[in-house]
This record gives structure tokens, sequence and C-alpha cells, in this order.
């Protein structure tokens, strides 16, 4: 059995070497891991919590480090995504024990037939192979990728960003430690290095890696299409509309507003420009502009000219800004910051969203039901929404236990995917001696 294998780093003559060994690696565990029976996986599963829980101090000390490399280089509200805590690694543990007792897709049966010759021909959901995951910082997505690979069957090859290396490097270390003893072989979790030559010659890994899915901003998953000789998945990059109807609850819409930018605003699913009909304004933003006054950290709104008007009164001159449409429109902030826009009808909504979206997430607050689902029909994206806050885009929210990400296309999946979204389809034919005439 091959061995596990981690990689620091790379260099310009070694990456590619580096890189394809342990895609070879991921490769022949994978064809051992298709023999693998669900109570194994679920032993493996289960060991690999109580190694992250027993391992629980080296992977803060580790994540010290990436955090304070992170405040020297200035990340801002981007160390949010790189923060591990006590509780946090707690939740993933009871995050992983979630997947263990979600059904495992592999061999489920999609649909089956007997032809009128007695040939029984049957779909069934089997692993895709090999996953490529390249992501950015957030320590959170070695385990929870990690673990829905091998739930589904899958070995796994990691790239994560250098923001999160050591964090990274720890966690894929408490991993492979629970995978001794289970019948997975650890060589199923591979962590490359960070280098931008190991990204290039992972991309290249045509044969060996089945699909690549990555998982971060605009520029990662357009550096990936344009470079990939690898099936690629596209998820993460975002700019989120919310638009406020006319005919709207706004006592209702204020707190939801609220929550789906500062929740969490560094996101994916974190609400990016708000959009209100122009007949809505003044109600909303008298509901909305004190919630917005007293935020910590503060929002910086930054709104057109009939949204400044109405706002001035009711924010401090520092937390409001005139918006810039080429500047502020189109935008995945990750930030305190919130775009105000006024349209003049539903129509105007739907076209502008229609101009900037990335295809993830949109919003509708309105009680007019016929028009939500005008909306949610209209709009192209692959999450839409109707009097909710936009945080609740999460595979974990959705019942997949957990997700590997939100795709933004249209083939093989798209919204937030999980087990059954690294599957794919085999063809199980069964005869007793026919022959095609």
């Amino acid at each position: 059995m091959e061995q596990a294998a981690t990689h620091p780093g790379g260099t310009a003559t070694g990456a590619p070497a580096q890189v394809r060994a342990q895609a070879q690696a991921a490769a022949q565990a994978a064809r051992h891991m298709a023999l693998c029976s669900s109570e194994e996986k679920d032993d493996a599963l289960r060991r690999i919590a109580a190694a992250l829980h027993d391992q629980r101090e080296a992977i803060l000390t580790a994540n010290a480090q990436d955090m304070a490399a992170g405040e020297r280089a200035g990340l801002g509200t981007r160390l949010d995504r790189i923060l591990l805590t006590a509780q946090r690694i707690e939740a993933i543990c009871a995050d992983i024990h979630t997947v263990v007792a979600l059904p495992d897709p592999v061999g489920q049966e999609i649909d089956a037939r007997v032809r009128p010759n007695g040939l029984r021909v049957q779909r069934i959901r089997a692993p895709l192979g090999v996953v490529g995951i390249i992501y950015e910082a957030r320590p959170n997505v070695t385990v929870d990728a990690a673990v829905l690979c091998l739930k589904s069957g899958n070995a796994v090859v990691l790239k994560g960003g250098s923001d999160a290396l050591h964090s990274n490097r720890a966690v894929v270390a408490a991993i492979h430690q629970g995978l001794q003893g289970s019948a997975l072989p650890p060589a199923a979790v591979q962590l490359l290095g960070t280098s931008r030559d190991v990204t290039a010659a992972f991309l290249r890994q045509r044969g060996l890696i089945d699909v690549i899915i990555p998982r971060g901003g605009q520029a990662l998953i357009r550096y990936a299409q344009e470079h990939a000789l690898v099936p690629v998945i596209e998820t993460g990059a975002s700019v989120v509309h919310a638009y406020v109807d006319r005919d709207v609850d706004v006592a209702q819409a204020a707190p939801m507003i609220l929550n789906a930018k500062t929740r969490r605003v560094s996101i994916c699913n974190a609400l990016d420009t708000l959009l209100v009909h122009r007949a809505a304004l003044a109600p909303l933003c008298a509901a909305l502009g004190p919630l917005l006054a007293r935020t910590q950290p503060a929002v910086e709104v930054r709104a057109d000219v009939a949204a400044h008007a109405v706002l001035a009164p009711l924010l401090p001159a520092e937390r409001l800004r005139p918006l810039d449409p080429q500047r502020d429109y189109g935008v995945e902030f990750l930030d305190y910051i919130l775009a105000v826009g006024t349209v003049p009808s539903f129509e105007a909504a739907v076209q502008h969203i229609d101009r900037y979206s990335l295809k993830h997430t949109e919003a509708i607050y309105t009680r007019d039901r016929a028009l939500a689902r005008r909306f949610q029909r209209a709009v192209d994206a692959a999450c839409v929404i109707h009097n909710a806050s936009t945080q609740f885009v999460d595979g974990g929210e959705f019942g997949l236990g957990a997700e590997i990400g939100i795709s933004t296309q249209k083939l093989h999946v798209r919204g937030p995917f999980a087990l059954e979204g690294l599957t794919t389809m085999k063809w199980i034919v069964d005869g007793d001696g026919q022959l095609r005439p």
C-alpha cells in the first residue's frame, strides 16, 4: 500500500514530479477504496474525528502561527477564514459524526429496468475516483473535503493556500493518524505544497485526478478554468444580491438583511448588494438604518443618490459613503461593506442581477408569493431565496450534513453539494447468455 504524503513546497524542477507521485499514490488508494464497505469507511471517519480531538492542541498551535503571519500580512477580516478555536475543532468533529450517520451514496440504485430479452439494466452511484481540491485559507475545508471524499469512496488531493500552511499540515497529520489501523489507506488523503509550480502541475494530472474543485475567489477559479487539463467544478465566487420589493414587510426584511450581511462577512453567501424598490426605500431605511447604525464592527454603506439621502439622517457619517457603480457593483466584498442601490421596478432589479451576478445566491424580500416565484424562475442562480437570509445557503443547512462547495455551474452538480455530488453513475448489466441479433 502506498504511504500517505504531504509536501511542504515544491521547486520549479521538483514540483511536477512530486505532484505526479502524490497523484499516483492517490489513484492507487482510490482503487483500494472501491472495495471498502460502508462500515469500513464510517469506522475510518470516527477514527479521524477522535484523532482531531486528540491532536487539537497541536492543531491550535499550528493555527496560531498562521494567524500571526496573517496579522503581519494585514489580512483583516479574512483572518476569520483561517482561525481555528477549540470550539471550532469540536464543531468539526461533530460534523464528522453527522457525515457518518448519512447514508453511503456508493452503490445506491438510481433506476433499473428489465428489457424484453431478460437483460436487467441498472444505474448505480459510483465514486468519481480521485478528487482534487484547490482552496484558499480555511483549514476546516481540509477536514470537510477529506471526510466527504472518503465517505463517498474517493481519494482526495488537497492544495491549500500558504495562509493556512501550518494549520493544514497539522490537520492532515491528524487525519493520517486516524486512518492508521483503519481499512482505508492513509494515501487516500494527499496534501500538496503551496507553490505556483505545484498548482500548475496539479491542474495537469489528467488520467490520475478525475476532477478538480477550486474553492476560493474569482481569480483562483478563473486560473483553474484556463489552465486545467482535468474537468473543473466551479464553486465559491459570488456577488450576492437581495431585492426588496415594494410589497415588503420591512420589520421582517430588515433583520434578514442585517443577518445576510453581518453574521459572517468572509463567506460566499454573505450579502454584497441590496437593491431596493424606490417605493420601499423610505420604510425599509427607517427599519434598517438604526440596525446598521449600531453594528460592531461597523458596516460601511455605499449608497446611491436616492438611498444616501434617506440614510444620511440615520447613519453616522463615517458609516455612509456615496456609491460608485464602477467600483461597488459586481464586487464580492468579503468585508463589512454593503452596496445599496435603488431600482424603479422588479424588472430593473432582475436586469441588474443578470448583469452582475456570478450565479451563486440571490434573494427577494416580498409578501407577494407570485412575484417571488417569478423572481425565482427569472434569476439564473444556483440558489434563489424568498424571505430568508442568504447565509442559509450551506450544505449543512440544506440537510446535506456538510458540503464540498457550492457549485455555480450547471454540469455536473449545482448549488451546495456533498456526498451525492462526489459520485458519478455506473451502468450494471446482468444477463443469462443473451446474444444481440
